[in-house]
């Protein structure tokens, strides 16, 4: 049998329609090669169920190859649970299944094919352009609303105003402040469009002691030091004195209720010009932890007496929010001042939420994730903050999901609802938790070990996995069949993030972090080509490519806080600038990169990779040489329904010194195309000519 013309997945190709309503009547699709097959069943829980083969185009009118393949078809009718599937294929010779990693002998049940009908995710989302911003990096648009040096003290230092925009960030900088703001991404909003950017996704915006703001001090609003002080006063500390409770120009910025409401309303106005713009924007939600300074706590004191707030939890026992927290002392005689909750992973700077104690706290989180979706606001999804830790249990933490995508949904049925999560998230991803998830697992790393042999913090270099193309196919396919299908294409694909080094730094190979090598270190010996093959596979494999700010302009840095360097305006580099411009275009342009197949078509040959995008009358072909020498690779695009003979045309090569967009014509011949291949190059080929 030929296994290679054997082909099924979850796209709108072969599940018809794609994302069914509960009882509805799917017809699936199957495909072999030409009278190849005696018998196609579909396989399913309840028995195996004979497949008809449909008939083909074999006039060539749809520029495919039909005449190569079969095609077979069943309709079945779902109800109201998860539906399971797999294929038996048989010839004369022997019997094959085929599930979500291909052909075996025998029925594997974890890669069976799944549906869950009532299960679907926003369309604007499946192969979006995503950017990710972390706010304070990004550009300086108001100068007023800076933090100043000393406008209060937290984990063992003051906050401190950085007056040059390229300085390193500090090892211990989470203290340390740039400028950026709100204003300064509408100022750069141009330049995001002009890169081809459709979704926005920001690091933290509420109020918050960090630059990172995973430490939540008030979910209600904007911080305005990201957003606008309309009413400003008070005084810094004087050094020495470490007491919040005396940083007067900090509590005038962030509890003054004009401040926050102005900085709200900046907000509105922003989303309102993305949404002009034909762009989206998700927010980062933090809802397994807060800050030691959120109003609920304030173990700083920063809300203490202050009017219209109500005492927080570590100021007083009768605290309306003392449920909201796990007191591992909570006998009256320990308040006021009361230092004794759970921090998460031990850190009494991020009280850690008790909502199995709290359906007050429950309801309220509810309603945040609600209020943002909504109007005025109408943010377009969350990114939920170490989704899988929330709550003291796993069964709780699935409940809370479970009402949080029903009030989000009910809210904005086209909100996105995407989670970081590392490892699989198949449990949470059954169609009524979370859309998708941070592709870690079935992108980032796979990817990263492949190109570069390193490990995504930069902690670790396998030289066994660089270019271990086997292990490369092996690992992702594993992982993307912990996903369904529309969870997939709306999957956030990085090769950066605030959490991991910089990818162009993993590309010189050295181990180690920015405490201990320096930061000059990270911007030593790196190689722009392997970064250009990794942008090249970012934006032609399935999911949403999501660029961290400064990447596209070759951002170094180890891991955090390293990786979180100001973007360099003026000295971009402009030919990466250009390059990412030139790759998300040529994403944009082609449906089969947003929503089609993929396949694999040269998976065994070491440092050398070759797969397919394809849907309907659109195929791309991606070819990468990850060796330090030319190779020839003969590529079987057969497999992707591209004609046995025809001419195919370079949509971008980029190799070592550069890359090309010039009109380049291949010729496929008996279903193979011949490239020469130059060190560390990638190839993306297109637009079918008959010949």
């Amino acid at each position: 049998m030929n296994e290679q013309a054997l082909f099924c997945d979850g796209t709108a190709s072969y599940v018809i329609p794609q994302e069914p309503q509960e009882n509805e009547t799917v017809r699936l699709r199957f495909r072999t090669a030409k009278n190849d097959a005696r018998r196609v069943r579909l396989m399913t829980a309840v028995g195996g169920y004979d497949m008809r083969k449909e008939g083909g185009r074999d006039d060539g009118k749809d520029g495919g190859n039909d005449s190569e393949f079969d095609y077979y078809t069943i309709n079945w009718r779902l109800n109201d649970r998860p539906f399971r599937y797999c294929f038996e294929i048989q010839n004369d010779d022997e019997t094959l299944y085929y599930g979500r990693c291909g052909a075996s002998k025998e029925i594997v049940e974890f890669y069976n094919f799944v549906i869950v009908p009532g299960f679907a995710t926003p369309d604007w989302a499946k192969g979006a352009v995503m950017y990710q911003i972390y706010t304070d990096r990004f550009y300086n648009g108001d100068p007023s609303n800076d933090v100043e040096t000393n406008e209060y003290y937290y984990i063992g230092g003051y906050s401190e105003k950085v007056t040059n925009w390229y300085k390193y960030p500090a090892t211990m900088g989470v203290r340390e402040f740039y400028g950026g703001d709100l204003k300064g991404v509408m100022d750069k909003l141009d330049y995001l469009q002009e890169l081809g950017v459709e979704v926005l996704y920001f690091n933290p915006l509420f109020v918050s002691p960090s630059n990172h703001k995973y430490d939540i001090q008030d979910y209600d609003y904007i911080d305005p030091h990201y957003g606008v002080i309309v009413e400003d006063g008070g005084e810094v500390l004087p050094d020495g004195v470490t007491d919040n409770h005396q940083a007067t120009k900090y509590q005038k910025r962030v509890t003054e209720l004009k401040n926050l409401e102005a900085s709200n309303r900046l907000f509105i106005e922003l989303v309102e010009e993305l949404h002009r713009r034909g762009m989206k924007i998700i927010l980062d939600g933090v809802f397994n932890h807060c800050g030691s300074f959120n109003k609920w706590m304030d173990r700083e004191r920063i809300y203490e007496n202050q009017k219209d707030y109500q005492p927080g939890a570590y100021i007083s026992p009768d605290s309306p929010y003392r449920s909201y927290f796990h007191f591992l002392k909570d006998d009256e005689e320990e308040w006021p001042y009361n230092p004794n909750y759970d921090g998460w992973w031990g850190h009494d700077t991020l009280p850690k939420l008790n909502y199995e104690d709290s359906v007050k706290l429950e309801n309220y989180i509810l309603y945040i994730g609600r209020k943002w979706v909504s109007p005025p606001f109408n943010v377009d999804g969350w990114r939920l903050d170490v989704a899988a830790d929330l709550g003291q249990t796993n069964d709780y933490n699935h409940s809370f999901w479970k009402k949080f995508r029903e009030a989000v949904k009910d809210a904005n049925p086209n909100a996105l609802i995407l989670a970081e999560h590392y490892g699989d998230p198949s449990e949470w991803l059954q169609g009524d938790e979370w859309d998708t998830v941070m592709n870690y697992d079935a992108f980032m790393e796979p990817v990263t070990w492949f190109l570069t042999g390193m490990e995504k913090h930069s902690d670790e270099h396998m030289e066994d996995l660089r270019g271990n193309t086997s292990n490369f196919v092996g690992s992702i396919m594993h992982h993307m069949a912990n996903m369904l299908t529309p969870s997939l294409q709306v999957a956030m694909n990085e090769l950066s993030n605030h959490d991991h080094s910089r990818f162009l730094t993993r590309t010189n190979y050295m181990v180690g972090r920015v405490e201990h090598l320096g930061p000059e270190a990270a911007n030593e010996y790196v190689n722009y080509a392997i970064m250009r093959e990794a942008v090249v596979m970012q934006m032609t494999w399935i999911g949403a490519p999501t660029v961290y700010y400064g990447d596209e302009a070759g951002v170094c840095g180890f891991t955090d806080p390293d990786n979180r360097r100001t973007y360099p305006w003026g000295y971009e580099n402009k030919e990466l600038v250009a390059f990412h411009r030139e790759m998300i275009r040529i994403h944009k342009e082609h449906p089969a990169l947003r929503t089609g197949s993929i396949n694999i078509l040269n998976g065994e040959e070491h440092s050398i990779l070759a797969y397919a995008r394809f849907q309907g009358e659109d195929r791309i072909v991606v070819i990468i040489n990850n060796r330090s020498e030319l190779a020839e690779v003969t590529v079987p695009v057969w497999i992707a329904e591209i004609p046995m003979k025809c001419r195919m045309r370079k949509l971008i090569y980029s190799y070592e010194d550069g890359y090309s967009t010039d009109y380049e014509e291949y010729l496929v011949d008996c279903g193979e195309v011949v490239v020469n291949m130059g060190a560390y190059s990638a190839l993306v080929l297109g637009g079918l000519e008959g010949d």
